[in-house]
């Protein structure tokens, strides 16, 4: 399953604590400073498909910073905990509703930072108290609740109602090998492609109401706010073409009206299930709702190439 939302505790690393010791014959204090808690980053990886791992596992922390030692020696740092996550995820702070995104212009972000380490009982030493009995504990390390929500970075998005050929047509232009049936709802989850280096998103299909909830919901609508291009698909099979595209953009717009304002590729999808003439005719009809369209099939090399050279 596709987790593309989560929320995390994360801490830095606790100090270690300072230590009282003294030299042999108690001859003077040696305890040393307890080492620095590790801080906590997080960084964005491609390496990393979704947000998974982070409903498994809620809770993260620097490594401690071990305890001082006697000769004053100073405890070591606790290692610094780098967390990956995908490019495109967004880390909110719960409580300053501070957020970022992590790109590859921002690919790494500090966190927490760890605690302090305590003091040791050299640190007391004074000219009237020589031998000082008292250390101090490591301080904790800073504490974020944090929510994740990945957008996948891609440059296209196909869109449009369940069955209406988007997943098809990605296998076809990046042989991305993803599921497809003759029934709604065959793809679950985003799919991702690249042709001639661009990335294109294969996102759900959405129904009337998707944006309130319905069907696949809108779970998948924040996927296709960073795109630059939209392929609407529209199946030829569709009996009321201009009812099956304003479902769409509605749910597009009530979503999030920015979505409205990218730029559309009304593709009349499978029309090897239909005759010439039938697809003459629905072009025309799309072509009153937009003026890019394209008939397309899988199966016809000649719509595909046309279709290749405008991506």
């Amino acid at each position: 399953m596709f987790i593309d939302e989560a929320v995390i505790k994360v801490s830095g690393g606790k100090g270690g604590n300072g230590k009282v010791a003294f030299f042999a014959n108690r001859r003077g204090v040696s305890g040393g400073n307890g080492g620095r808690g590790g801080n906590v980053y997080v960084e964005a990886s491609s390496n990393v498909r979704d947000l998974k791992a982070f409903t498994e596992v809620k809770e993260y922390a620097g490594e401690a910073g071990q305890a001082g030692g006697s000769n004053k020696r100073i405890g070591v740092n606790g290692k610094d905990l780098v967390l990956k996550v995908p490019t495109g995820t967004t880390l909110i702070d719960t409580k300053t509703l501070q957020e970022v995104t992590l790109d590859k212009n921002n690919p790494k972000v500090f966190i927490c930072s760890g605690g302090k380490g305590g003091l040791g009982n050299t640190a007391f030493k004074t000219s009237t108290n020589r031998t000082p009995k008292k250390a101090t504990p490591g301080e904790p390390g800073q504490v974020r609740n944090l929510e994740l929500i990945l957008r996948l970075i891609a440059d296209y998005g196909l869109i449009g109602l369940p069955n209406a050929g988007k997943s098809s047509l990605l296998n076809v232009l990046t042989a991305a090998n993803v599921k497809t049936a003759d029934y709604p709802f065959t793809t679950l989850e985003p799919n991702l492609g690249v042709f001639n280096d661009k990335v294109i998103a294969d996102v759900p299909g959405l129904i009337e109401g998707a944006s309130l909830g319905r069907g696949l919901g809108i779970k998948f609508l924040k996927h296709i706010e960073k795109v630059n291009l939209l392929l609407h698909c529209i199946s030829a099979e569709s009996t009321d073409i201009k009812k099956d595209y304003n479902t769409i953009r509605a749910e597009l717009g009530n979503y999030n009206l920015k979505l409205l304002e990218k730029k559309e590729i009304l593709l009349l999808t499978k029309t090897d299930l239909i005759s010439q003439d039938e697809i003459k005719t629905k072009t025309r009809e799309m072509k009153k709702l937009n003026n890019y369209v394209l008939p397309v099939s899988i199966y016809d090399e000649e719509s595909l190439v046309k279709l290749k050279k405008l991506v």
